[in-house]
C-alpha cells in the first residue's frame, strides 16, 4: 500500500513543482538579478538607490494601470505613450514660472496647480474615448486602432509645441509649485521620508484594485477578457465597460504624463516614446494574459518595478544600455512564453 501511494505522489509533487516554477520563474530571474548586481556593487542596495528607483516608477505605475485595465479586456493600447507626451507637454505649458523669459503664454496669469493637471486628464480622457469608440463601435482591432491614435496623437502635440514664439524649443522653467510636486518629498526625516510622486502612484494602484476587485465593472471588464460573447449573453454591456476602461486609461496617461512633466523639469513634444511598450512589457512580466481576462493591481506594480530595478541597477554597474536592452528583451520574451504555457496548461 505505501509503494502504492509513494508512486501516486510523485507525479502529484511535480506537477505542483512545474505550476509553481511556471508561476513565479520570473520572480526567480529577477532575484538572480538583483543578487548579482549586488556581488559587483554593494551600494547598489541602499535606501537613497530604493527611494529613486520608487520615484522613477511612479509615473510608470500610473500608466502601467490604464494599460493593464485594457490588457486584462483582451485589447492593447499603442497611443499610451503619444498621449502621456501630449499631457506632460500641455501641463507643463501651462504651468511655468512667472519670471521665466521663455513662456510660452507671455500673459497667462498663475494658475491653480491642480487645474493645468486635471485639463491634461481630460484631453487624454477624450482620447481615450474615441479609442473605446473605434474599438467598441466600429470593431476595429485595437492594435490597428490606438495605433491610428498613436500617430495623430504625437501630430497634434507637435502642432501645439511647435507654436509660436518660440516654437519647437524645449518647456522649461516651471513653477517650483509643480516641480515639488514631482521630487519633493513628504516625511521629516529626509533619509526615510516618501516623495510626493511615489504616494501619488500608491493612491491610484490602490484605487485601481478597489475598482477591479469590489465592483462589478472589475468583474465586467474580466468577463470580457475571457470571453466576450459570454459576457454579453450574460447581461454585460460590452459597449459602455469598453468605452470606461479606455476613457479611465486615457485619464491615468494624463495624469502620469503630468507627473512625468514635473519630476523631470521639463517637456518636450518626444515625452513618452515607447512608454506603452514599456508598460505592456510590465504588466506581461507582472503576470497580466496577453490573451485577456487574467491579471492583477499587484502584478502590475510588481512588474513595474521590475523593469526600474533592472534599469537602475544596470545603470549602476555601468553596463551598457546595448546590453541592457538585450537582457529586458529576453525577460520580455520569457515572460510571454510562460505567459502562452501557463494558457495552454489550463487548457
Amino acid at each position: 500500500m505505501s509503494a502504492s501511494n509513494s508512486k501516486s505522489d510523485k507525479p502529484f509533487n511535480t506537477k505542483i513543482f512545474s505550476s509553481f516554477s511556471l508561476q513565479y520563474a520570473i520572480y526567480f530571474v529577477f532575484l538572480l538579478l538583483v543578487i548579482g548586481i549586488t556581488i559587483k556593487e554593494p551600494a547598489f542596495l541602499s535606501i537613497e538607490n530604493f527611494r529613486n528607483i520608487l520615484s522613477m516608477s511612479a509615473t510608470r505605475i500610473i500608466i502601467a494601470m490604464g494599460v493593464g485595465g485594457i490588457l486584462i479586456t483582451g485589447g492593447t493600447d499603442l497611443s499610451a505613450g503619444r498621449q502621456v507626451g501630449l499631457a506632460a507637454v500641455l501641463s507643463a505649458s501651462l504651468l511655468q514660472a512667472l519670471d521665466y523669459p521663455r513662456r510660452m503664454y507671455v500673459d497667462l496669469p498663475q494658475l491653480p496647480l491642480w487645474l493645468p493637471i486635471i485639463l491634461a486628464m481630460v484631453v487624454c480622457a477624450l482620447i481615450g474615448l474615441v479609442n473605446g469608440l473605434i474599438v467598441a463601435k466600429l470593431k476595429v482591432p485595437p492594435f490597428i486602432a490606438t495605433l491610428g491614435t498613436m500617430v495623430a496623437v504625437y501630430g497634434l502635440n507637435s502642432l501645439y509645441f511647435d507654436r509660436p514664439p518660440y516654437g519647437a524649443q524645449p518647456i522649461g522653467g516651471l513653477d517650483k509649485r509643480f516641480t515639488n510636486l514631482g521630487s519633493g518629498y513628504i516625511g521629516l526625516d529626509g533619509t526615510y521620508s516618501l516623495p510626493y510622486i511615489v504616494l501619488i502612484a500608491v493612491l491610484v494602484a490602490l484605487f485601481v484594485w478597489i475598482l477591479h476587485n469590489k465592483t462589478t465593472f472589475g468583474k465586467n471588464i474580466y468577463a470580457i477578457g475571457g470571453n466576450p460573447e459570454a459576457a454579453k449573453v450574460s447581461g454585460v454591456n460590452v459597449v459602455r465597460n469598453l468605452l470606461i476602461v479606455y476613457t479611465l486609461a486615457g485619464a491615468l496617461y494624463g495624469l502620469g504624463g503630468a507627473l512625468e512633466a514635473a519630476r523631470t523639469g521639463g517637456a518636450t513634444n518626444n515625452y513618452g516614446n515607447g512608454y506603452e511598450l514599456d508598460a505592456i512589457a510590465a504588466c506581461v512580466v507582472g503576470g497580466v494574459s496577453t490573451s485577456g481576462g487574467i491579471g492583477t493591481v499587484p502584478g502590475m506594480v510588481v512588474g513595474v518595478l521590475i523593469f526600474s530595478v533592472i534599469n537602475y541597477g544596470l545603470t549602476f554597474i555601468n553596463m551598457s544600455p546595448y546590453w541592457q536592452q538585450i537582457v529586458k528583451g529576453a525577460i520580455i520574451i520569457a515572460a510571454v512564453a510562460i505567459d502562452i504555457r501557463k494558457y495552454l496548461n489550463k487548457r
